[in-house]
């Protein structure tokens, strides 16, 4: 836990916390914080700073809080995933929180089992935890949003035209290529990058993005696993953005 995130309503007018639980325990068990020790903190959808020890009450601690800067989101990420096997989506939505994606778009394709929208892995507190844990890691306050939407159809003729951003689409024969992203690394740009599942889209569904103005590219000849094409596909993007940004 690289940063303490607080709920708004743990702070006591704005200038001290008293925390339980897991993260207490952490604070006590694995950092093994003193009185006047200091620790980063952040409030969930609101500022970053820190936060001072002034007490240890059995397995609750409080601090005093000071909170001095704005979360930094100079590249806005939607992540649009065909839904993967549940455990493979653990992973994901973890590891694409903490590199920076700011809202999830879990939509059905083709070769997406049906039973996999049943998953208790997309229960809200299920999901909560896991981008919590993802902003732990990155010292974000943004907590992302995850959209779910079982039908295809209606996601892209009804919602994708209503999203803001260039649009990517990452698939295996597409004839673009990373270098040649649409990307003007400028401050405040907005991307919607569609991963589908192994095996790919299918022909329609690509056809139905590109007829909408996403870029279509691959990365090579390798068919990755979709929580490896996840974790390379935003690093690749975040390199480019920073290059392009120069």
């Amino acid at each position: 836990m690289n940063l303490l995130l607080l709920n708004p309503a743990e702070l006591d007018q704005g200038r001290e916390t008293r925390i339980v639980g897991r993260r207490a325990e952490h604070l006590l068990r694995v950092l093994k914080v003193e009185v006047g020790d200091t620790v980063r903190l952040g409030v969930i959808g609101g500022k970053l700073g820190s936060g001072r020890l002034t007490a240890i009450e059995g397995d609750a601690v409080r601090l005093s809080v000071e909170l001095s800067r704005e979360p930094a989101c100079e590249l806005h990420l939607e992540l649009i995933l065909a839904l993967p096997r549940p455990i493979m989506l653990q992973r994901i939505l973890k590891q694409a929180t903490v590199l920076g994606v700011r809202r999830f778009h879990l939509i059905r394709s083709r070769r997406v089992e049906k039973s996999f929208f049943h998953s208790p892995v997309l229960s809200p507190e299920k999901i909560r935890t896991l981008l919590l844990a993802g902003m732990e890691q990155a010292m974000d306050t943004w907590l992302p949003e995850v959209r779910i939407h079982p039908q295809f159809k209606p996601f892209v003729e009804d919602i994708l035209p209503t999203l803001t951003g260039q649009g990517l689409i990452a698939h295996p024969g597409a004839d673009g290529a990373m270098a040649d992203l649409p990307l003007a690394g400028q401050s405040g740009q907005r991307l919607l990058l569609a991963i589908g599942p192994e095996g790919g889209w299918s022909d329609y569904e690509l056809g139905q993005f590109l007829d909408r103005g996403f870029y279509g590219f691959t990365m090579g000849r390798r068919i990755l696993q979709v929580d490896t094409a996840v974790v390379s596909l935003l690093a690749q993007l975040q390199l480019l953005y920073d290059l392009r940004k120069r």
